[in-house]
């Protein structure tokens, strides 16, 4: 029995180190993500909004398109990459005649629910940059409050989003 024990604990361990990887690919498609929203928000700012002629009201729709964009492109990176062994799964767990959701309504109820766990963590590193400030220098309490966010959001998408569903 003792050893059986031994093993599973080495299972554990090892799916546990593996789930590091998964919080990796997470941060690169963030980072991945930073540059797209960077991008959208100044060619839609200088050009593509230029209409609007306050530069303060014009950041708005920017900034929301921005957010938008990345949004997806983390999305379908994240769902592409970062959890495309449980989209496999899903997959071979439908069977005919089961009634499984749709790819459609599956793919936008996931959207959904990672537009909430993202703006969620985008609250939360707002809330927690402007708290932190009042102790620590703006550009520390920014860098903290990203990295904490980044695990709740990571979480959330984990464990809500793209989570593991058993067979049954």
């Amino acid at each position: 029995m003792s050893q059986r024990t031994g093993w599973q604990q080495r299972l554990f361990s090892l799916i546990e180190w593996l789930k590091g990887f998964r919080y990796i690919k997470f941060g690169l498609v963030g980072a991945s993500g930073t540059v797209v929203n960077m991008a959208v928000l100044f060619v839609a700012q200088e050009y593509l909004f230029a209409a609007i002629a306050a530069p303060r009201s014009r950041l708005y729709a920017s900034l929301a398109l921005a957010i938008a964009v990345a949004t997806i492109n983390n999305f379908t990176w994240n769902r592409l990459w970062t959890w495309a062994d449980r989209l496999r799964d899903a997959a071979a767990r439908a069977r005919p005649g089961s009634a499984p959701q749709t790819g459609v309504s599956l793919y936008f109820g996931q959207l959904g629910r990672y537009a909430v766990a993202s703006w969620f963590g985008i609250a939360l590193q707002y809330g927690l940059t402007l708290w932190l400030s009042h102790s620590l220098h703006y550009l520390l309490a920014n860098v903290i409050a990203i990295v904490i966010a980044s695990v709740s959001n990571f979480l959330a998408n984990d464990l809500w989003t793209f989570r593991h569903r058993p067979s049954k």
